[in-house]
């Protein structure tokens, strides 16, 4: 009998989708594998381009709105107040709604890949539009692109999960609901795939290419046909190469290496610094909130994801962006302009640091491109201004950066080159583009190791995409091959006690405990085998004189890799666990290598 009180609509919705879900467990039936994928791919894309329609829309209703209210006041009050309560609802929203914490950042998806056998928790379908609208949508400075890629694999996981499909698959379709997001957000389907392979799944053979692919197209046909071009990011002007210009382009490559390098550093302290209130979240929330504010009330840029920006310093009318700041009188000053640009390209991973790390949700991508486009703007500005050319085009340069810090940020040069290529609308800045994107990702490579999005992480022995052995590794629980059966004897004990128990088991080593459970020595079986059969020798020997030191011992919290060096270093088939000092069993190389031959085998991906 039907609840009377679920509305019609609620109930009609549920109607359809069972019958949605049975045609599709129907398709799947008479369908070969590949078949369902192919259609499954579609519409995982789908309802990624859905997703960020929604967000794209509200993100960029609201800037719209504040710059209206700012027309009339003339001072940014609205873009400073916005921030606030954006950052305070989402706040709200993760910790009465979300069980307090929300994951972010693309790095999420490495771990499901590496660690969780493609499984992405059901909210992530909603939690990230819902928190990063709040957010970025009320101007919060960040990018909407991470939490659509969430959004996209969760998509595709769950997808996978509902439809009983393997790991290979629910892999695939994840990679695919990426691929699809980022297609749509930039009305780029080479660079959704790209950015699919490269970023997120470094390990993909050539066959899932065309489910990426079809996703990637799909995604980027619903936002076509459905959102407005105004909305995206996307440039008309006709840009051409002029080979005279390779020395500015090559320096342009080095900035935004070191930018690049800058922006990831200082982004991690200013998100560290927030550690401290890790269980204070409003007043957390209302600090990184409240220093946001000031710094968009003097650089009202740093408002959202910062697109329009980008456009105005790109359409040769760059003047613009000082209307409605404190400097608008000042607009017709070049080297006042240079200034502004300037400091707002240094401040803006304060502005993204305080936004994410107070607990607002958003990503690093529009960012970079955000600070790519100031760079290469202030670079060829400065150049034309100190007389060393004065036929630089501006614009390329803007257009040129962005494809740089990109490359830099996250390691990945060949989505950078063929999403500005793809946003521009044509190939003639591949030249320069190749050029800056390689050169900034050469030089963040030697500094940085691991991406931005993925340092923390690595730096923990978390995930390495990369490294199939490493992934292994890490998605082996440590805990879960912990063994406590070994008889243990105390610090207190006779020799002659230990011989007894040498009759009565077959272990070797003997864990000796103090009053605390902690670990203070090992006997050895192999050790004292040459005096145990000497009744004599066995009396007059203390049992201290016959202790090895434990040096083959792990912490609890050990990574996997780490583990298995250790193994090695000590060559020994057995480690003892520690926690906090104190003694909890033991984890046996046999069975690790076991789990590890299990998981090889599971998580395969042909």
């Amino acid at each position: 009998m039907p609840n009377k009180n679920v509305s019609p609509i609620t109930l009609f919705l549920r109607k359809n989708l069972k019958r949605l879900e049975a045609t599709l467990f129907f398709l799947k039936a008479i369908l070969n594998n590949r078949q369902f994928i192919y259609l499954s791919c579609i519409l995982v894309a789908l309802s990624s381009a859905l997703a960020v329609i929604v967000l794209k829309t509200f993100a960029h209703s609201v800037f719209r709105f504040a710059n209206y209210i700012d027309n009339i006041l003339h001072l940014p009050y609205s873009n400073s107040i916005l921030p606030i309560v954006g950052i305070l609802l989402t706040a709200f929203v993760i910790k009465k709604f979300l069980d307090g914490s929300i994951e972010k950042g693309t790095s999420q998806i490495m771990i499901a890949v590496a660690k969780k056998s493609g499984i992405m928790p059901r909210k992530q379908m909603y939690a990230q539009i819902i928190t990063s609208s709040l957010t970025v949508g009320l101007g919060g400075s960040a990018g909407l692109e991470s939490p659509i890629t969430i959004t996209g694999a969760a998509f595709g996981s769950n997808y996978a999960q509902k439809y009983r499909l393997n790991y290979k698959d629910r892999t695939l379709l994840l990679a695919c609901g990426v691929a699809a997001g980022i297609a749509a957000a930039f009305n780029a389907p080479i660079a959704g795939v790209l950015f699919a392979i490269e970023v997120i799944l470094a390990d993909m053979s050539v066959t899932a290419f065309i489910p990426i692919m079809i996703s990637a197209a799909t995604g980027s046909l619903v936002t076509n046909v459905l959102l407005k071009e105004d909305i995206l990011l996307s440039f008309h002007q006709q840009l051409s190469f002029d080979y005279h210009n390779i020395p500015y382009y090559i320096a342009i490559g080095i900035f935004a290496g070191l930018v690049s390098v800058y922006h990831a550093r200082t982004f991690r302290k200013v998100e560290h610094f927030f550690d401290r209130y890790k269980n204070k979240t409003y007043k957390k929330a209302l600090i990184g909130a409240s220093a946001l504010a000031i710094l968009i009330f003097f650089f009202p840029t740093l408002f959202g994801e910062g697109y329009e920006s980008i456009k105005i310093l790109s359409n040769g009318n760059p003047s613009k962006i000082l209307e409605n700041t404190l400097l608008n009188s000042f607009k017709d000053n070049d080297i006042i302009l240079l200034v502004f640009v300037g400091a707002t390209m240094f401040l803006k991973v304060f502005a993204t640091g305080l936004t994410l790390g107070s607990g607002g949700n958003g990503g690093n991508f529009a960012p970079s491109l955000f600070v790519g486009s100031y760079l290469g703007f202030f670079v060829a500005k400065f150049f034309s201004l100190i007389g060393l050319s004065d036929n630089l085009p501006v614009s390329n340069f803007t257009i040129v950066g962005m494809a740089g810090v990109l490359s830099g940020l996250f390691h990945a040069p060949l989505t950078a080159i063929f999403l500005i290529a793809e946003i521009t609308g044509g190939y003639g800045l591949m030249v320069p583009l190749l050029i800056v994107s390689s050169i900034s990702f050469a030089i963040t490579k030697k500094m940085e190791i691991h991406s931005m999005d993925i340092k923390n992480l690595a730096d923990k022995g978390q995930v390495f995409t990369s490294d199939k052995d490493k992934n292994i590794l890490s998605s082996i629980d440590l805990s879960k091959h912990i063994r406590n059966d070994f008889t243990t004897i105390t610090s207190d004990s006779k020799l002659e006690n230990i011989v007894d128990l040498l009759s009565n088991t077959r272990q070797t080593l003997f864990p000796i405990l103090n009053e605390k459970e902690e670990l203070t020595g090992v006997i050895n079986f192999d050790s004292i085998r040459n005096i145990i059969f000497k009744p004599f020798q066995i009396k007059y020997t203390s049992l201290q004189d016959v202790t090895e030191k434990p040096e083959a011992v792990i912490c609890y919290d050990e990574i996997m890799e780490t583990v298995m060096d250790k193994f090695e270093t000590y060559h020994t088939d057995i480690l003892f666990v520690l926690k906090d000092n104190k003694y909890l069993g033991y984890i046996s190389k046999i069975e690790v290598l076991e789990s590890y031959r299990e998981k090889l085998k599971d998580m395969r991906i042909e």
